[in-house]
Parts: structure tokens; sequence; C-alpha cells
């Protein structure tokens, strides 16, 4: 397999579930009053991490192009193998399955629940938008427990894009780093280190001295 191939887990850990909420504390000031049990209760939190990928043989980018795209689904599957895969349209029996089915934008849901009440078709977006449009809908499914994964648009392909209230990195680290080194090079990258879209592409330009928050994961590599 070349290692031409790079692998890239980009992660944002304790982001502020309430961010996400609607803009829309001068028209409700309710919303920011507290008592002072509410101020000692954990902000809750959620994680979202984005998978995506670069042949840089052929100078390809997204998540599709790597050659080891199912491998890499595959991993995912083994870190989630008792949850229901469900989309706006149905229940699919693999993430797989789910993610063939999906247009750009679109999303499905892992649960514990078997059904949900949740409108999944309103958490889509269009290929023009991003997942960082601010959703109320997204927020009420991080609170029940949801993990949400985006298709998400590529330049030259397709992406994911995961959020999760319980951080299921090391869920997601360890049958990814098997993978290594056979079948790509991966990098695992902390999200708040990014300062361009340079950065995004930094294989392309600095790959043997990866910015500060670019880690390489190798077989040994420990969390």
């Amino acid at each position: 397999m070349p290692s031409t191939d790079i692998f890239k887990l980009i992660f944002q850990h304790d982001q502020r579930l309430d961010k996400l909420a609607d803009r829309n504390t001068r028209e409700n000031p309710k919303k920011i009053e507290s008592s002072l049990e509410d101020f000692m209760k954990p902000d809750p939190t959620y994680s979202k991490l984005y998978f995506t990928g670069t042949d840089l043989k052929n100078e390809h980018f997204g998540l599709n192009r790597l050659s080891s795209f199912d491998e890499i689904i595959a991993a995912m599957e083994l870190a989630f193998p008792n949850k229901n895969i469900i989309t706006a349209k149905t229940s699919f029996p693999s993430i797989s399955k789910a993610i063939q089915d999906l247009r750009l934008g679109e999303v499905f849901i892992l649960t514990d629940k078997e059904t949900s009440d949740l409108d999944i078709s309103s958490l889509h977006i269009d290929i023009n938008s991003n997942v960082g449009h601010l959703k109320e809908e997204l927020k009420d499914a991080l609170e029940n427990d949801h993990i949400v994964v985006y298709k998400e648009q590529a330049k030259n392909g397709f992406d994911l894009h995961l959020f999760s209230k319980e951080n299921v990195y090391r869920d997601l680290f360890f049958p990814l780093q098997k993978l290594v080194p056979d079948h790509f090079r991966f990098f695992s990258i902390n999200g708040k280190k990014f300062r361009s879209e340079r950065h995004f592409y930094f294989e392309t330009w600095t790959l043997d001295k990866p910015p500060h928050g670019f880690e390489e994961v190798h077989p040994e590599s420990v969390i």
C-alpha cells in the first residue's frame, strides 16, 4: 500500500453544547438567567471528529479517495458494534451501507434506540453550507445521546463529520491505529491548532515536519 495515502482524524473536545442553541437571548432573556444550582452544574459539552484523507500521488482530496476507505469504515463499525444506524429514510445494517445511501449534506445517526423520534432530515445541510452553521436540531440530537455523522463535500469526493455528546475518540483511535502502517500514514490533529486552510492541507507542503498539534500515529503510539 503506498505511503502517499494520508488519513487525518481532526478532533475538538469539550465544545460547549449550549453554543449550538439558537442565538435568541436578546429576545428571550430567560435563556440567560441562572440559579445558583444551575451555576454549580458543569457545562454540558460535546466532541466533534472530522475524517478526511489525501491521495498525494494523484493529488486527490477526500476520505473516499483513499485506497483503504473501506477499511476505515470497517474500523468505525468496530468502534460502534452495538449501535443502530438510522437515516431520514430507514435503518441500515452497517455504517457502510448508510454512507452509500446518503447524499452530500445528509446524515445518519448512531443510537442505542431501535427507533428515533428525531426528524433526521432537519439536520441536513445543502452543499453550499456547513455544520458550522449552529443548529438547534443538532443540539437536540446530541442531548438525546445520538451520535450524528454528516457526509460532507470534499475537494474531490467526500469526508465524514461526527458529533457526539460522549467523547468517542478512544473508541475510534485503536481500530484505526491497527491500519498503520500498511494502509496509510495516520495523523491525529487537534482542531484548535488550525490557523488557515493551508494548515488543513499541511501534507502538501510540510508532511515531514507537521505543525504543532498534528501528531502522526504509529503502531506503538499511546493516548
